[in-house]
């Protein structure tokens, strides 16, 4: 049990407390409601840029990180479809240069020409890097173009084109910021061997007086339901061939969630896995094999992401999972799977809420999502889950009209 306190600021700041006496560090994590989903379509990876943007400098600090490694600090963040988190990891005793400098940079952005600038061409080198030149490289914005037709997740966080980045302006960027980037719009976290006293008081002083703003309605357009089966042929030359589907799944806010990770953890996590040791170890049709629930809020997706061997056909790859699939909703029952995969996931937890920086997100997350209060039923949430409602939803969504599909083939062939 993660235990904490909230409180609410004038201006609309959300502020959570952890006490951890254990700890000689704290941590003082800001979650931000803003991601890739609320970004204008023909101006995308905003969310993503604001995360190298942010750490720029600020009104009355130039220079972020001089300023907190001399107070022995670390920091990062990330960006998701949902959300963007910047976190520091501070000595206790220095834990006001945290507030400093995280409420200096919500009150006013140091915005230049020059940062844009610095930081557009840092994206954009990413984004080729990490997108367009590394094999598979644009797969997964392949599914999402494919699988979703109005909802935002139809783009990655790095944006739908590097035009977009590269055509920034600093009145876009500006706009963007003052929209999203406020006390009604944020989360703060607290945690460590700091009371809540001190907590209430720092927050107060160093939060306290930036002016409100307007709360993120996250209203999004609602993904109709995928009534036909999609084929694309990435155009990309590698030297494997791969698969790569994609099945819709409810949000993470519903039990079923849950059931689908578990689900996922039957198919494909372990080599005594049902889809691992029929097709990787016993058929040899792949070399490697994955199943995975993505994270996010809204609707979203179970991926299924299979490495093919080249002296196999990429058509028979895919039939081997289908027949597999096929094999799995008709006969599991196997309680002892389960509950071996539910121990995995549950022991998982048990130790990642060992971590400060862990317990500090998890909390902003789940604040975030909209109960605090689930930090502490993830547990309860899996030990839910039956053999039934593993065979309902893999019944309900692993099917082909649910499905879409990137296939990789060998050209060579």
């Amino acid at each position: 049990m993660i235990s904490y306190k909230t409180f609410k600021l004038e201006n609309g700041l959300r502020v959570i407390h952890h006490l951890d006496n254990s700890k000689s560090s704290a941590v003082v994590n800001v979650l931000y409601n803003v991601g890739a989903r609320d970004e204008n379509p023909n101006k995308t990876g905003f969310a993503h840029l604001f995360e190298h943007l942010m750490f720029g400098g600020s009104e009355n600090i130039p220079s972020y990180d001089t300023a907190l490694q001399k107070a022995g600090g670390t920091n990062n963040a990330f960006t998701s479809n949902d959300l963007t988190n910047y976190y520091i990891e501070i000595p206790c005793q220095n834990i006001e240069t945290a507030f400093w400098l995280e409420s200096d940079r919500m009150k006013k952005l140091a915005f230049s020409e020059e940062s844009l600038s610095v930081q557009k061409g840092v994206v954009v080198e990413e984004f080729k890097q990490r997108y367009l030149n590394q094999p598979y490289g644009k797969a997964y914005m392949h599914l999402r173009e494919n699988a979703y037709k109005v909802h935002p997740y139809r783009w990655a966080t790095i944006g739908k084109e590097i035009s977009h980045i590269e055509d920034a302006t600093l009145d876009d960027v500006k706009a963007f910021f003052h929209k999203f980037y406020n006390p009604s719009n944020a989360i703060l976290c607290v945690a460590g061997n700091i009371t809540l006293e001190q907590t209430k008081e720092l927050s107060e002083k160093w939060f306290g007086p930036i002016k409100t703003g307007i709360r993120n309605k996250n209203e999004y357009p609602q993904e109709p339901v995928q009534v036909e089966s999609t084929h694309f042929i990435a155009p990309q030359i590698n030297a494997q061939q791969a698969i790569y589907m994609a099945f819709h799944k409810p949000s993470k806010r519903e039990q079923s969630h849950y059931v689908a990770d578990l689900m996922s953890d039957i198919l494909a996590n372990g080599k005594t896995s049902i889809l691992y040791s029929s097709l990787v170890e016993r058929d040899e049709m792949f070399s490697s094999l994955s199943v995975y629930v993505g994270d996010d809020l809204d609707p979203g997706l179970v991926y299924i992401i299979g490495m093919v061997n080249n002296d196999k056909s990429i058509e028979e790859a895919e039939a081997s999972i289908w027949n597999e699939l096929g094999m799995f909703k008709s006969r599991f029952n196997n309680e002892e799977q389960l509950n071996r995969n539910r121990n995995k996931l549950i022991t998982a937890k048990t130790y990642q809420d060992t971590n400060l920086l862990n317990k500090a997100m998890a909390l902003c997350m789940a604040e975030n999502q909209g109960d605090i209060s689930q930090v502490n039923q993830l547990i309860s949430n899996y030990n839910l889950v039956s053999v039934t409602d593993i065979n309902k939803l893999a019944n309900n969504i692993l099917i082909k009209e649910n499905c879409t599909t990137i296939l990789y083939p060998n050209y060579a062939k």
